[in-house]
């Protein structure tokens, strides 16, 4: 039997077979990807071989076809190891807020380098416009230009209102789309308006830290009315890379990656070296001095692989 993979909790997996009925499965044997250790072995959006077993309603996961891409970041309790958050994706939506609370460009940047590597699209959906002041008003307008200016498309929209919710909900038209953002920047609400009949479970901000509560467990695919599907996934405070060379985090930065080809040395850091087209850009103002620092962060984190620089 074939099916996908569309609910994960950790020991057991929901699967949808072809013939359109849903079976708790748990694996069997060993699932690596590249040798990479994971902390979970089969991941949403998975095509999976299963059988049943002596119940008709529960099966056994026997093997995992080939991923056509998957987006993962490091384990939050385990540092060596990964977690991947949803395989054979066509799209990301990183759903970000600028006031309650507050997501940071390190953030985005961290996300936005790993849909990158994995070559998926992504798409950045502002939430909450409808709650912004002059100054967030301000800091809105600058964040936007910069993303936009670098090739990412961005949606302004409220959930709270429905502003653009149609906007977005076109967007997902036909195709598997992971929604992504630290808790409380108003996944569930946006997918809620989408489907309200999936009627998902929404939070409140706390009123001391500012930050959203988990409402979200475990990551789930949800099949929509017009053709898309749409995996809601549990809200992450940190995006830790993983599997990644030192040498690869400049590709994964659009802007550095169009004119890199242009500095004097062929594995330039884009730090220290005379004759850098990336620093030469970042002086003269065509590279976002946010982003460049950004980079930075990225490059001297420690759970990078130092392999290509000697």
């Amino acid at each position: 039997m074939k099916g996908i993979v569309i609910k994960s909790t950790g020991s057991w997996y929901t699967v949808k077979s072809e013939s359109g009925q849903y079976i708790d499965c748990k694996i069997k044997g060993q699932f690596r990807i590249k040798g990479l250790r994971t902390t979970n072995p089969v991941a949403i959006g998975d095509h999976v071989e299963f059988d049943y077993l002596d119940q008709e309603d529960v099966g056994v996961i026997r093997k995992i076809e080939d991923r056509q891409n998957y987006i993962v970041r490091k384990s939050t309790k385990l540092s060596k190891q990964s977690h991947i958050i949803a395989s054979n994706i066509d799209q990301a939506f990183l759903i970000v807020t600028l006031m309650e609370p507050r997501t940071s460009t390190g953030f985005m940047d961290r996300f936005l380098v790993t849909a990158e590597a994995y070559h998926i699209p992504c798409t950045i959906i502002f939430n909450k416009i409808d709650l912004y002041n002059d100054e967030a008003k301000e800091l809105h307008k600058a964040t936007v230009e910069l993303y936009q200016k670098i090739g990412y498309k961005c949606l302004e929209v409220s959930a709270e209102t429905g502003l653009n919710i149609d906007v977005v909900a076109n967007e997902l038209k036909g195709k598997k789309t992971l929604l992504a953002g630290h808790s409380g920047v108003g996944k569930s609400t946006i997918i809620n308006k989408i489907q309200p009949d999936l009627d998902l479970k929404t939070g409140s901000i706390s009123s001391y830290h500012k930050k959203g509560t988990h409402t979200t467990t475990f990551a789930e695919m949800f099949e929509l009315d017009n053709g898309g599907f749409i995996i809601d996934t549990p809200g992450i405070k940190e995006f830790g890379l993983i599997d990644f060379d030192k040498q690869e985090v400049a590709e994964r930065f659009p802007e550095m990656r169009a004119m890199m080809h242009d500095c004097k040395y062929h594995n330039c850091t884009h730090i220290h070296e005379p004759d850098c087209a990336v620093l030469q850009a970042l002086e003269d103002g065509s590279i976002s001095r946010s982003r460049y620092e950004n980079y930075l962060n990225i490059f001297n984190d420690d759970n990078l692989n130092q392999k290509h620089f000697n």
